[in-house]
C-alpha cells in the first residue's frame, strides 16, 4: 500500500519528468528518483530519444546507496533493447529492493512485462501511485502507441462572440501577450504544428516556438487540398520551406507541386479525387515520430478534424473582445441539427492567462 512519502516522493519524480515534455519524442517523458532511509540519493529525467532513460540517471547519481533503496519511476521500467539497454535491468542489477510506479507502460506490446521482470527477481512492485497525473503528463504517448496517430491539439483564439478575425481577415491580435506566450509553449511541447491553407495564405505565419528570446524549430504542415498555398509566403521559402510538408489531394495540380518542391517544400498527397485523407495525413505524421500535433486552424481545418472524431483535446483562448456583427467564425460547416448531438469536453479546466480566458478540456469521441 502506498504512503504519504510515497505520493510525495512520486509528485516530485513527476515534476522531474516533466522537464522532458516536448523533447523526448517519440519517447515519453519520464522521472525517476531513488531513495533510501528517507532522503533522496538520486535523481534522474529522460532528456532526449537516444540519451539516458531516467532510471539509469538515478541509479547513476545513487551509485552503491542503490542497494536496498526504492526507486520511484513515473512509467513502468522498460525491459527491452532499444537505443538504450532494459532499465528493469539495471534496476535489478543496482539491488534495489522496491519500485514503485505511477502506472503500466500502455504500449500493449510491452505493457507488463517490465514489472513482471522485477518481480521475478524478488522486488517490491508497487503500481498506480498518481497514475492519472502520470497519464495526463504522457497523454500524448499514451494515445499514440496504441492509435499509431499522434494525439491531437486544437487551438483556436476567438472573441467572446466566437470570431476568430474580422470580416476583413484581421486577426492581429485578437488575444494577449500571455496568451501567445501560451501558444508558443504549445508548439515546442508538440513538436508539430498544422495550419489550414487559407490561414497559411492570410496570416503568413511561421509556425515555429518562440520562448524566451530563442526560436525552437518544428515541423509544419499545411492542409492544401488544391495546392492554394503560395510561393510567396515564409512557409513555401527558404529557409522555412525544409521543414514544411504539405498534405493536398491525388487530384491536386502537378504544376503546383512541381513549383512549391523546387523551393525545398514536401508535398503528400492523400484520399482519392479531391478528397482528402486525414487519417493518412495522421499516419505520415506518426511515421515521422511525432507523437503530438498542435492544429491552429483555421475554421475550416478545425470543422473537418472535430467531425472526423480526430481532435483529442481542445485549447480555446477567448479574448474580452466583442466584433458584434460578422467576422469569421472558430469553425466552418454544419453542425449537428440538435443540441443532444453536440461535441461536449471532459475534464474542462479554465483560468486566466493574462486578461484572456482560457479553457482546455477533452474530447473523447469515435473516429470516422
Amino acid at each position: 500500500m502506498a504512503s504519504d512519502a510515497d505520493r510525495l516522493l512520486m509528485s516530485a519524480a513527476l515534476s522531474l519528468a516533466a522537464r522532458g515534455v516536448g523533447k523526448t519524442s517519440p519517447n515519453p517523458a519520464v522521472g525517476s528518483i531513488i531513495a533510501k532511509e528517507g532522503q533522496i540519493v538520486g535523481r534522474g529525467w529522460h532528456k532526449g530519444a537516444g540519451l539516458p532513460h531516467a532510471e539509469a540517471e538515478a541509479l547513476s547519481q545513487a551509485g552503491e546507496k542503490a542497494r536496498g533503496a526504492t526507486a520511484y519511476v513515473t512509467l513502468e521500467p522498460c525491459s527491452h533493447f532499444g537505443r538504450t539497454p532494459p532499465c528493469a535491468d539495471a534496476l535489478i542489477a543496482a539491488g534495489v529492493r522496491r519500485v514503485v510506479a505511477a502506472m503500466e507502460d500502455p504500449n500493449p506490446m510491452v505493457s507488463g512485462k517490465g514489472f513482471g521482470k522485477l518481480r521475478a527477481a524478488g522486488i517490491e512492485v508497487e503500481t498506480g501511485v498518481m497514475a492519472r497525473e502520470a497519464a495526463l503528463l504522457n497523454e500524448g504517448f499514451c494515445l499514440s502507441v496504441v492509435k499509431k496517430r499522434p494525439f491531437v491539439h486544437l487551438k483556436l483564439a476567438a472573441t467572446l462572440d466566437g470570431k476568430i478575425a474580422s470580416r476583413t481577415g484581421d486577426s492581429k491580435w485578437i488575444t494577449g501577450e500571455k496568451a501567445r506566450e501560451a501558444v508558443h509553449r504549445l508548439r515546442q511541447r508538440c513538436g508539430a504544428v498544422m495550419a489550414g491553407v487559407g490561414t497559411a495564405n492570410a496570416d503568413d505565419p511561421e509556425l515555429n516556438a518562440r520562448l524566451g528570446g530563442e526560436s525552437f524549430e518544428t515541423l509544419r504542415f499545411i492542409l492544401d487540398r488544391d495546392l492554394r498555398l503560395s510561393p510567396e509566403k515564409k512557409l513555401a521559402r527558404p529557409p522555412l520551406s525544409a521543414f514544411t510538408t504539405v498534405f493536398c489531394s491525388a487530384g491536386a495540380s502537378p504544376e503546383r507541386e512541381e513549383r512549391l518542391r523546387g523551393q525545398g517544400v514536401k508535398v503528400v498527397r492523400t484520399g482519392e479525387g479531391d478528397k482528402m485523407d486525414l487519417k493518412a495525413v495522421l499516419a505520415h505524421i506518426h511515421s515521422l515520430g511525432r507523437m503530438e500535433l498542435l492544429l491552429e486552424g483555421g475554421s475550416r481545418a478545425a470543422y473537418e478534424f472535430l467531425r472526423a472524431g480526430l481532435v483529442d483535446r481542445c485549447h480555446f483562448f477567448y479574448s474580452p473582445r466583442l466584433l458584434c456583427g460578422e467576422g469569421r467564425p472558430m469553425l466552418s460547416g454544419a453542425g449537428p441539427e440538435k443540441i443532444a448531438d453536440a461535441l461536449r469536453l471532459s475534464e474542462v479546466e479554465s483560468y486566466f492567462v493574462g486578461e484572456d480566458l482560457y479553457l482546455t478540456g477533452r474530447i473523447f469521441g469515435e473516429e470516422e
